[in-house]
């Protein structure tokens, strides 16, 4: 497709990704002219930040943020949203690729569907959410969240029991049968690439002596968020996962998977003492008799507003201890982290009701694998290497660009800055100057 804009010539541009940096690509190009393609594996765009109840260092709602960005790409009419799809393949050279796509069925006729959700509440299959980081359940037929983009259902074919309900609900009759809805392939030429496929967390069971999975009470930053997010599966209600009842004390253990060289993960995650300082306020906030201790190895708190934030954090009671943790035992209704002061060389013993563990940030899969097919570097943690680290957004071969967190750790200001210089140097392939 190509659109002549005061002279210029424009072609599309593909973003691997729907996350924030992938949606400040999508819209920085859109409005200049450049017809976007996103690329979205999961049923809505939006990524992690999604699933996030605040950012620092402001504490604003992070789908406050976020929604609107979502909607106003929804409406574009140069940006194409593409979820339940992956990108198998990327041919050709700047200017003129060829990005296969594979789409997945949602069995769900997306022009008839409205999101109503009369379907879902019909459903009386239960299976754990994702979206709520696995604390809460969705339905077989379901939305991610609320405000999800595109507004439309997706059936869970592979928990489905076929049982009728949904179809006898629909007043749309939007709802396909499993033979009415199959994987497409599309084919999309584009004149630019841009990779932001973000990020997964540390698989926190690789730090066995923590006892994540182990101990119902040891639980993941991300988690948390769920947990204390008022749209999430306890209604913003922090408790212990063992026996419901609100955590007298919590204790936040810090670079799990960071910064660790006998994992070979020397790469700081850059967010991790800012989201655990946000995550001990709230819980002071909410629950001021609440003992919030965070146990750190440095504090990293290099942002605008960052170190007033951290002030702030220790200003409402929240106590930091520059400490490493041992291994976490189970004691009657409690936990036992054995730590070492390495301010006072003092070994003490924390008790806590629950234990957060601050994971830290890893590469996608499809990130590594999207690198490595189009000979993209790599670095030591896989991350994708700026091919000129004075221009981050390049990615050494010509026509692909990166942004957010595919390229480094990052966090959400810097991701949606990471993607508007990728959406730049996009736009000056994508522009084909005319005769």
């Amino acid at each position: 497709m190509l659109e002549s804009v005061r002279g210029i010539s424009m072609s599309n541009a593909v973003i691997i990704g729907g996350g924030v940096a992938g949606i400040q690509a999508a819209m920085d190009l859109a409005n200049h002219g450049v017809h976007a393609y996103i690329i979205e594996r999961e049923p809505s765009i939006g990524g992690h930040m999604a699933m996030l109840d605040k950012t620092f260092p402001t504490n604003d709602c992070s789908m406050c943020i976020l929604s609107p960005k979502m909607a106003e790409v929804s409406r574009h009419p140069n940006i194409t949203i593409l979820t339940l799809a992956e990108v198998e393949k990327i041919e050709g050279t700047a200017g003129n690729f060829t990005v296969t796509v594979t789409k997945y069925p949602r069995y769900v006729n997306e022009a008839d569907c409205t999101g109503c959700g009369v379907c879902i509440e019909v459903c009386p299959v239960e299976v754990y959410n994702k979206f709520d980081a696995g604390l809460g359940v969705r339905k077989a037929i379901y939305k991610p969240h609320a405000q999800a983009v595109p507004n439309l259902v997706v059936r869970d074919a592979f928990h489905c029991i076929d049982c009728g309900l949904c179809f006898d609900e629909c007043g749309k009759n939007a709802v396909l049968k499993v033979t009415e809805d199959k994987v497409q392939s599309i084919e999309i030429e584009a004149a630019s690439v841009i990779i932001a496929t973000g990020y997964t967390l540390f698989d926190a069971q690789k730090k066995s002596q923590f006892g994540y999975l182990r101990y119902a009470d040891v639980i993941t930053s991300l988690e948390f968020e769920r947990m204390i997010n008022a749209g999430g599966p306890t209604r913003g209600e922090l408790r212990k996962l063992s026996n419901g009842e609100n955590p007298k004390s919590v204790v936040f253990v810090q670079c799990v998977g960071s910064r660790d060289a006998v994992l070979k993960r020397n790469h700081c995650s850059c967010v991790c003492c800012m989201y655990a300082m946000k995550n001990a306020m709230l819980i002071k906030e909410h629950y001021p008799d609440c003992e919030v201790s965070i146990l750190y190895n440095d504090v990293r708190a290099y942002g605008k507003g960052y170190e007033e934030y951290f002030e702030r954090a220790k200003n409402m009671g929240v106590t930091f201890i520059r400490a490493f943790a041992g291994e976490v035992q189970k004691s009657k209704d409690s936990l036992i982290i054995p730590i070492e002061n390495t301010e006072t060389g003092e070994f003490v013993n924390l008790e806590a009701d629950l234990v957060v563990l601050s994971v830290g940030m890893s590469p996608e899969p499809d990130t590594v694998r999207l690198a490595t097919s189009l000979g993209i570097k790599m670095d030591e943690s896989s991350f994708i290497k700026a091919d000129d680290p004075f221009s981050p957004a390049v990615s050494g071969v010509p026509g692909i660009f990166i942004a957010g967190t595919a390229l480094a750790p990052k966090d959400i200001p810097d991701s949606v800055v990471s993607g508007g210089s990728a959406a730049a140097k996009a736009f000056l392939c994508t522009v084909e100057r005319g005769e």
